[in-house]
């Protein structure tokens, strides 16, 4: 395994130990356990838990990061709008567990500031991808509208991300594809004005 798989590997048990045991229970040697390598071998990739749970952060973003730009282009904007915002909410299992990992470091910030620099990083790429799913509904470029309109889709996707979580896995999340689909609708109605 190269360096690169092993860190994702090791990250990968970060997620899950907070998934099963709250962000408290993460340290070098329950990660260690958890990805079935020894503490030296980990400390050899992460010598600090910090530099652990700042990597597993970035790399939380960025998978999410590449799923959004996997995203097939389709011919219908709202539709594809949809489909890119679709990856920002959690409606699988690998995105509602991000969710609640990233949720976590998020608390862990105050103490770490290399999440809070993570954190403000994510934060200011989605409010810039709310910024290009506005400018290519309406057509318009950034302006003070279209600001607007991106920072309020931003607060509805947060919104609907929060609600969905706390809400069992196996409730139906139309409800909130249907409340994105109306915002989507609402902007690319605003492109004229109305």
């Amino acid at each position: 395994m190269n360096r690169d798989e092993r860190k994702a590997q090791l990250a990968e048990a970060v997620w899950r130990v907070v998934l099963d045991r709250g962000i408290g229970a993460v340290s070098v040697r329950t990660v260690a356990q958890e990805a079935g390598v020894v503490v030296g071998s980990l400390r050899h990739v992460f010598p600090t838990r910090t530099e652990l749970l700042e990597f597993s952060a970035e790399l939380m973003m960025q998978r999410a990061t590449e799923r959004i730009v996997a995203t097939p282009p389709l011919d219908d904007p709202e539709e594809y709008a949809l489909a890119v915002l679709r990856h920002l909410l959690p409606l699988e299992p690998d995105s509602r567990a991000e969710l609640e990992v990233n949720i976590a470091l998020i608390a862990e910030a105050p103490a770490l500031p290399g999440l809070e620099r993570i954190r403000t990083e994510a934060y200011e790429q989605l409010g810039e991808g709310c910024v290009r799913v506005v400018e290519m509904l309406t057509g318009r470029t950034r302006d003070d509208r279209t600001v607007q309109d991106a920072r309020r889709l931003h607060a509805v996707v947060d919104g609907l991300a929060i609600h969905l979580l706390v809400r069992p896995a196996s409730d139906d999340p139309g409800w909130a594809l249907d409340i994105v689909r109306a915002e989507i609708a609402r902007i690319a109605q605003d492109a004229d004005g109305v």
